[in-house]
Formats: structure tokens, C-alpha cells, sequence
């Protein structure tokens, strides 16, 4: 599934308000600035720290 580039512009990290990007393969939205990857499930982002996964792990 893609995500919607209009979508993905308005988008920002929750804990640095910087933009991500997004990753067709793993399905997530990254924010480099956080070391934080975002899954998008059934389409929708999931912008919830909690939920969020540390890079590299």
C-alpha cells in the first residue's frame, strides 16, 4: 500500500516536529532527527510515541 504524498507533506514527528520519510519497504514513517520509526497499519499512521520503534533495533 502507498501512502499519500499530500498526506506525507503534513505529516510530522510528534517529538521533534520535523519532517519523516517514508519507507515502502518496512511499511513506516522514520524520523531520522528521533531515531524513531512510526508503522503505518491498514494504511493509517500510527503517530503514537508509545507505538514507535527505535532505529537500529
Amino acid at each position: 500500500m502507498r501512502l499519500d504524498p499530500a498526506l506525507l507533506e503534513k505529516l510530522v514527528c510528534p517529538v521533534t516536529r520535523t519532517t519523516l520519510r517514508y519507507d515502502e519497504n518496512a511499511n513506516e514513517l522514520i524520523s531520522e532527527a528521533a531515531g524513531l520509526a512510526y508503522p503505518i497499519r491498514d494504511g493509517v499512521p500510527v503517530m503514537l510515541i508509545e507505538e514507535a520503534r527505535a532505529l537500529g533495533s
